[in-house]
């Protein structure tokens, strides 16, 4: 669902009361309440945590492209990667009222594409490709030791790496997340990113050096 397809926010599930659609079990007779006194009632009760329809649109449309991309590094394909990162929008908005800092909204959805890529990789036992993404610059982090590799043992020696391992590079490297952005994408502790990204680096030189010897 690109976001230009989106529907309108207010009219993303009919009958959410949140988008402002019909909703079951609602009272069919009695008398109506009197002039503004639904609007008092909204005044007084309490605003419930949780990102808002728009707020999740907005996010989504603004990051719908890094969303893509980052599914494009687990996956193979761009179908599916559409797929995830769609996937992944429906389920944030069905759980919305979870996110209960707004500005985390991004990162809820990252979290969901990653773990929906997870789960596509599972089933379909798929192995990682870069389709036709550059590939970054990592020379800070290496040292430069990545400078002159081909992606395409690049793509091998990611492939040969341990799940965990390649998620924190990915993220860490491709979608250029800090450690901290990884750890709450992963839901793990920092220490588990700087011990994964670690190792996953010296597996990834010793590849490198492999496939160049």
């Amino acid at each position: 669902m690109p976001p230009e397809t989106l529907p309108a926010p207010g009219a993303l599930i009919p009958g959410d009361p949140a988008a402002g659609g019909p909703t079951t079990g609602a009272p069919t007779t009695g008398d109506a309440a009197p002039a503004g006194a639904e609007a008092g009632a909204d005044a007084e009760r309490p605003v419930v945590a949780g990102t808002t329809v728009d707020h999740l649109t907005e996010t989504y449309r603004a990051h719908y492209r890094s969303l893509l991309g980052l599914a494009a590094l687990l996956l193979d394909d761009t179908a599916s990667c559409e797929d995830v990162v769609q996937e992944a929008f429906i389920r944030v908005h069905s759980a919305r009222n979870r996110v209960r800092d707004r500005d985390k909204t991004l990162a809820y959805l990252r979290q969901t594409v990653v773990n929906l890529s997870r789960s596509a990789l599972r089933r379909r036992i798929l192995g990682l490709k870069l389709l036709s993404k550059p590939m970054p610059d990592m020379a800070s982090a290496e040292e430069g030791a990545y400078d002159q590799l081909e992606r395409d043992d690049l793509i091998r020696a990611m492939r040969g790496l341990q799940r965990r391992q390649r998620e924190v590079l990915v993220l860490r490297y491709f979608a250029d997340m800090t450690e901290v952005q990884v750890a709450e994408t992963l839901g793990i502790s920092l220490g588990s990113v700087k011990a994964y990204g670690s190792r996953g680096i010296a597996a990834l030189r010793v590849a490198m050096e492999a496939a160049q010897s």
